[in-house]
């Protein structure tokens, strides 16, 4: 099983939907995590190599209608570690 890291974004309200969308674009990203501001999982999607586009699109439309609920929280991506 490769290394992963992780890293933790802040977001608010409307820009969670255009953080994720450029979290995914920057690729390598093996799992995605959305906080709400009490720190409790409200989403958890786990992302499969060459997963894009339509695929990502049912998961991208329930982000959009939690970004509507959620004033503030994080969203923790796991990326593969590079290897040495």
């Amino acid at each position: 099983m490769p290394d992963t890291k992780s890293e933790e974004f802040q977001f608010s309200g409307d820009a969670l939907l255009g953080k994720v969308k450029e979290i995914l674009h920057a690729g390598n990203v093996r799992r995605l995590i959305v906080k709400n501001e009490e720190g409790r999982v409200i989403v958890d999607m786990p992302l499969t190599v060459g997963v894009v586009g339509t695929l990502l699109a049912p998961q991208l439309a329930a982000l959009g209608a939690i970004a509507a609920l959620v004033l503030r929280g994080t969203i923790v991506i796991e990326k593969d570690a590079p290897s040495v």
